[in-house]
């Protein structure tokens, strides 16, 4: 062996800190796989970044976790966008409040919106109504039917439940992309006997917000629960809001929960996230695609939306 540390020309004791070095990489990778693997239990379809951000672990840097959870088969796979659950083209409309407006505290707006899910060559509808702000899920419901008796109704009335307050005197906006369900009578008289403000908007892009927590819920959570009837998409849906809520980081809060980000509004300490943004529809005549660069260089994103400012 001294012939081959001379050939090498490295010590006898650089050779055996060298193996305990890479025995402790190797044990920091099985430690931090078996941490993956738990998570992916209750967050099947979150992804290797997020899952890093949430377990935070010591003695590997993001890049390197990402390359490491990858090869060993945790990378997702892309999914396709889903048709829309509503067609307000002859529906009366509210006018859009989000515009120009600065979102600055929780219960100031919520946006909502509705999907289906499809089993047993059947559909059943979701609903979600998500504090825009702090982007916790304040409010859902399960159905069999697309009536507002049995969608942004009863998802409605969880919402002012789970706030604890009973009458908002105008403050709260509550904001959709214009179904019949957020115009029916029974809604509107719940809005108002709430005192909340109706907020509606042009296009499916004015609502992005609900439209990506729907789809995140549906992706990264249900895809992977399966659910195989009724009666499990309903404890499915709650399974996985709970985990969103509570467990899952998110990039906008500053890699906090939605629950932990409102305990530091609460405690006053909000200034310690990140920044927010709100976006809206460009103007008709301005509505073509446009290429953003972002600060990466490695990626750019076509957008229909401008952005409005910055909360």
């Amino acid at each position: 062996m001294s012939q081959v540390f001379q050939i090498g020309k490295i010590s006898k004791q650089g050779f055996h800190q060298r193996i305990r070095h890479e025995l402790a990489c190797e044990d920091i990778k099985q430690q931090v796989l078996m941490m993956v693997g738990r998570v992916k239990e209750d967050h099947p379809g979150m992804s290797a970044r997020t899952i890093y951000y949430k377990i935070q672990p010591k003695g590997i840097g993001r890049d390197a976790f990402e390359a490491l959870v990858y090869f060993h088969g945790y990378k997702l796979a892309s999914t396709k966008k889903f048709i829309t659950t509503t067609d307000s083209s002859r529906t009366k409309r509210f006018d859009n409040l989000l515009e120009g407006l600065q979102i600055t505290n929780i219960n100031q707006v919520w946006v909502s919106d509705i999907t289906f899910y499809w089993i047993e060559n059947r559909f059943y509808y979701i609903t979600i109504t998500m504090d825009l702000y702090s982007r916790l899920i304040v409010g859902f419901f399960v159905s069999d039917s697309l009536q507002t008796i049995h969608t942004t109704l009863p998802a409605l009335q969880r919402a002012i439940k789970t706030r604890n307050i009973k009458n908002y005197h105008k403050k709260l906006i509550l904001h959709s992309d214009g179904g019949g369900q957020y115009y029916c009578i029974d809604f509107v008289k719940l809005t108002i006997k709430a005192g909340i403000n109706n907020s509606m908007g042009r296009i499916v892009f004015d609502n992005s917000h609900a439209e990506r927590v729907i789809q995140t819920i549906k992706n990264q959570y249900l895809k992977y629960y399966q659910p195989s009837d009724f009666k499990h998409l309903k404890k499915d849906v709650e399974k996985a809001i709970q985990m969103y809520n509570f467990e899952r980081p998110h990039n906008a809060l500053h890699k906090l929960t939605p629950h932990e980000f409102e305990q530091l509004i609460n405690a006053g300490t909000v200034d310690k996230c990140a920044p927010m943004q709100v976006f809206t529809s460009i103007s008709t005549k301005d509505r073509g695609y446009q290429l953003k660069e972002k600060r990466s260089k490695k990626e750019k994103v076509y957008t229909k939306h401008k952005k409005v400012n910055t909360i």
